[in-house]
């Protein structure tokens, strides 16, 4: 009876061994990404968030702490309801956002940006025009969530009505967010909307001349090709254009 409680007690401690180290590796690629958001020009100071998902548990950038100081002691994490697991820095003010995502959709990680050309589109027009077949990787046109004060159940509400049936989209006179089932993918379609934003801002900045758009039509046959490219697995839609 003896060797049998031994080995439960090993294992457990194995399991929260393992457990521990996910936790830690997945700390260390958030911020990782939060830090490329800056080096990117994708946000200024402690604009932004970003978060990722280990089982119930969702990881989390503390609210007001620049990304460059932050160290494998600062890990934050709460769990579904919001309720804090892990460390002692309060989480970030769109904590609703993140969460709302992850309990309508199968994301395993978001990132939200105050990426500049992307804000700028978000201030025009309801939905980014359709200026480039990359759009069919995301679902679809980029929609913008009508505004509302930030870290509110509010905008929560409007993201995930514009995020329906969508990987990402803009948040009116405020952002982008993009979610995945990785960081890479959930930041590679991020920095697609951004890059999107920007061509069409600079096409339609020529004097007497509009954009030629892509039809529905177009965007949905240029979408179906994307779901096959790049290699198999969890990142092949949504990364480079081909």
């Amino acid at each position: 009876m003896a060797e049998q409680r031994r080995d439960g007690r090993d294992a457990g401690e194995g399991a929260r061994g393992a457990r521990t180290r996910e936790v830690a590796d997945a700390w260390g690629e958030l911020v990782a990404t939060a830090r490329r958001t800056v080096a990117d020009g994708l946000v200024v100071g402690t604009s932004g968030n970003v978060s990722v998902r280990v089982g119930d548990t969702v990881l989390v950038t503390p609210t007001g702490v620049p990304y460059g100081r932050l160290t494998p002691d600062d890990v934050v994490g709460v769990d579904l309801d919001g309720r804090q697991t892990l460390g002692s820095l309060r989480p970030t003010s769109e904590l609703p956002m993140h969460l709302a995502v992850y309990r309508a959709t199968g994301a395993l990680a978001v990132v939200h940006t105050h990426a500049a050309h992307a804000t700028a589109v978000s201030t025009l027009v309801t939905e980014l025009p359709l200026i480039h077949y990359m759009a069919g990787a995301l679902g679809g046109p980029v929609r913008v969530a009508p505004y509302a004060t930030y870290g509110t159940p509010e905008l929560a509400e409007n993201v995930l009505r514009a995020l329906t049936d969508r990987t990402a989209c803009l948040l009116r006179n405020h952002g982008t967010l993009a979610h995945g089932g990785s960081l890479d993918q959930a930041y590679d379609r991020t920095a697609q909307v951004e890059w999107m934003s920007r061509v069409w801002l600079l096409a339609s900045s020529v004097p007497g001349l509009s954009p030629a758009l892509l039809s529905r039509e177009q965007l949905a046959e240029a979408g179906q090709r994307l779901r096959g490219y790049g290699q198999p697995g969890p990142d092949a839609d949504g990364g480079s254009a081909p």
